[in-house]
């Protein structure tokens, strides 16, 4: 998982007969692959979304768009584990035999967009399970190669290589009589991604990455394996990808963009003008009243008018600092957009950047600890030993909640994102090993069992609410630490000029 937006949640936690009351509606409507196909050899057991004849495959006649006469259209409403609910449409004409297949998302299209990485280290991560949706690229770094958005699919690894490998062999032969210096090029790339697919010596890793801005696509992640393999990403939309996914057009782009030229070019003339009209005036220095705590902007929220990312129609922004003790000032940003419902929360902590990075450890061995505030930056990474846990820099976002809020958005994220527990597809042992490490995690936001946190931040832009303060936390270690080259060139430090 990993640039997603803060919250400060606090809410009630809710039980699992709660949960699935909330998910009933869904789940009629969407069940698993395994279940529909036993309702197509049970007749009397109906399940998922029927027809009036009780088919759990829906068939529209629609029209062949290579011949234009009527074919079948089948559709399917199931749901994939570990993601989400998606539409299987497959379509063929008796008349000219044209088939084709593809999948559509059955949700809208995500805040933000996404982006997953896979590295393939064994022949078996080649049965990884793809969504992949028709706004979605595939790269394969190692290769060099990337595949362009086109129609939806769910497959796996090896059939994207396999049909790229179908693409490349369709026009060999008469590029062997006309172009053999084009063929064996071509030849080349194939022989190569098939020794990928052998997992012949010298060949693995292999990443693969699927950037999706409309986030709904998704490779499969296996509980309990090693963070490196497997990440997701969300990143802001940016507008050209707006203007793909139709958003928003091209039109609003432009207008939005020659309406902030002009802005900044009324705002420049204006300080221009007023610099001139005071140059004889005696400089002067102009501050805030310490009369109020209104006037010093303590205790009021701040709200100014904005442009929001998603639609550029004007929305509100509203601004809180915060004052955290034996820590440093942070500012609460919320951003709410009437017209398309778009939502955004951040925390950003103030001060120039520390030299050193810092590390925090705590071991939680009262359930009290769970209600100590915790700040969270985007820049954080966080492990949990015992829960076999690791979050690193990026997921989540910035977060400023508790402990137990923390690790609730957890789960709530791995429930939504990752696994669905009522799959019935997975195999046992995968199923088991997600089982535990919910009960362990459940256990963990219950009180049940301590466990230690482990929070690494470059920036030192992060902290755990010391309960002892001022006094020195027994429980609780700081540690700080020399950044590496890598961390500061993620940071873009490398090339920050002060002079």
């Amino acid at each position: 998982m990993n640039n997603s937006d803060f919250h400060i949640d606090k809410k009630a936690r809710l039980s699992m007969s709660e949960e699935s009351k909330n998910n009933n509606d869904t789940q009629e409507v969407f069940t698993n692959v395994g279940d529909q196909v036993q309702s197509v050899d049970n007749t009397v057991r109906q399940t998922g979304a029927a027809d009036a004849e009780g088919h759990p495959v829906q068939e529209v006649e629609s029209m062949c768009m290579n011949c234009h006469k009527n074919g079948t259209t089948r559709m399917l409403l199931t749901r994939i584990p570990y993601f989400r609910e998606i539409i299987i449409m497959s379509f063929e004409c008796p008349h000219c035999g044209f088939k084709n297949s593809e999948i559509q998302p059955a949700a809208q299209i995500a805040e933000k967009g996404a982006r997953y990485v896979l590295k393939v280290e064994d022949k078996k991560d080649f049965n990884r399970q793809v969504v992949k949706s028709e706004t979605a690229t595939v790269r394969f770094n190692e290769l060099d190669i990337e595949i362009p958005p086109k129609r939806g699919q769910l497959i796996n690894i090896e059939g994207i290589l396999q049909e790229m490998i179908t693409d490349l062999e369709s026009d060999q032969e008469e590029r062997k009589k006309l172009q053999p210096e084009l063929y064996q090029k071509i030849q080349e790339v194939i022989d190569k991604i098939k020794s990928y697919i052998n997992a012949e010596p010298g060949t693995l890793p292999l990443t693969v990455s699927i950037d999706d801005p409309a986030g709904n696509s998704w490779i499969e992640y296996v509980p309990g394996e090693p963070s490196h393999k497997w990440a997701m990403y969300e990143y802001n939309r940016t507008a050209e990808q707006n203007v793909f996914l139709g958003l928003i057009s091209a039109d609003d782009v432009a207008k939005h963009k020659q309406e902030e030229l002009e802005n900044k070019k009324q705002a420049t003339d204006a300080n221009i003008s007023s610099n001139l009209n005071k140059k004889d005036e005696p400089a002067t220095v102009v501050g805030l009243s310490d009369a109020t705590e209104i006037e010093n902007l303590e205790n009021e929220v701040q709200t100014f008018d904005a442009t929001c990312s998603a639609c550029y129609k004007p929305c509100s922004t509203h601004m809180k600092s915060v004052n955290i003790p034996h820590f440093k000032e942070v500012i609460i940003m919320s951003t709410v957009c009437d017209h398309c419902g778009y939502k955004s929360n951040e925390v950003k902590t103030g001060g120039e950047i520390p030299p050193k990075g810092k590390k925090i450890t705590l071991k939680v061995t009262d359930p009290e600890d769970l209600a100590r505030d915790i700040l969270k930056s985007e820049t954080c990474g966080l492990n949990i030993p015992e829960l076999s846990l690791d979050l690193t820099p990026g997921t989540l976002g910035g977060r400023f909640t508790t402990i137990e809020g923390l690790l609730n958005q957890v789960s709530d994220e791995l429930h939504t994102r990752v696994f669905t527990q009522t799959s019935d597809s997975m195999d046992e042992e995968t199923k088991t090993r997600w089982v535990a490490f919910f009960a362990k995690l459940q256990d963990a936001i219950d009180g049940r069992v301590g466990f230690t946190i482990e929070m690494v931040d470059p920036l030192a832009a992060s902290y755990i609410q010391n309960v002892y303060a001022p006094d020195n936390d027994p429980n609780m270690t700081i540690e700080e630490f020399e950044r590496t080259f890598d961390q500061n060139e993620s940071l873009g430090l490398n090339d920050m000029k002060t002079d």
